[in-house]
């Protein structure tokens, strides 16, 4: 399952439109300037569909505007081919956050900040 996310001031046209997904094992991009703190040295690869794969070529952190706030958004994968902004939702999870979907939005919250994110969902 595939949802959008857009930020809230609608830099979706500046490559600020974040796509959630449950399927991919990392948060990705391919838009370099998006990040606030990369590591170039970080290398791996990524499997996609149809066993085809892209070359990480850095890890990083990236700051999203999120119910009215900036939030920080570490281990982010850059894959300078990645078309898509993605957002792993069991990434999300790994490191703790509760994610609820209910008439048509999904609700991201951490435990000591609360909603973190209030999405309304789009299809494809």
């Amino acid at each position: 399952m595939l949802l959008m996310a857009y930020t809230e001031n609608n830099l979706a046209g500046n490559g600020a439109m974040w796509y959630l997904d449950f399927r991919c094992s990392n948060h990705m991009t391919g838009n370099k300037s998006l990040f606030y703190d990369l590591n170039e040295n970080f290398r791996e690869k990524v499997k996609l569909g149809y066993d085809s794969s892209m070359n990480v070529m850095g890890k990083g952190s990236v700051k999203m505007l999120m119910n009215k706030k900036m939030q920080n958004v570490g281990d982010v994968f850059y894959i300078p081919e990645l078309k898509n902004n993605l957002i792993s939702l069991g990434q999300l999870q790994k490191i703790g956050y509760s994610i609820m979907f209910q008439k048509g939005s999904c609700q991201i919250y951490d435990l000591e900040k609360g909603l973190v994110a209030d999405i309304k969902m789009s299809r494809n």
